[in-house]
């Protein structure tokens, strides 16, 4: 394969932070606010979507595993199984959510998803 033919699977992230989610049944959901990336691995440890509202008002703001979309193509956006029943009833969220492994164990298993940590 030559350079020419090769397509990078590389994203930047500024790049993500906008893109529409959408649900199973192909309706939008929300978009990507941005990503929180593990210092010490470099994986893509969350996504914090914007879920709901209208013109920016009444949304909610969720912190997703990333295991959790899936890049669609035919969309240009990513598609979860994550439903509204399941952000209503996610582990609550202190504004140091991020430096809180106890929480974030909370959140995989809520959402079954794997620790992007092991």
């Amino acid at each position: 394969m030559t350079t020419m033919e090769y397509t990078s699977a590389l994203v930047s992230s500024a790049d993500v932070d906008g893109t529409n989610v959408y649900g199973n049944d192909g309706d939008k959901v929300g978009h990507i606010d941005h990503v929180m990336i593990d210092k010490k691995s470099g994986k893509v440890a969350y996504a914090v979507m914007h879920f709901g509202g209208f013109l920016g008002l009444g949304e909610t703001q969720h912190p997703v595993p990333w295991d959790a979309l899936k890049y669609d193509t035919s969309k240009e956006g990513y598609v979860t199984g994550i439903t509204q029943d399941q952000l209503e009833r996610a582990p609550t969220r202190d504004t140091n959510w991020q430096h809180d492994r106890d929480w974030e164990q909370r959140v995989h298993d809520h959402y079954a998803m794997p620790y992007y940590w092991i």
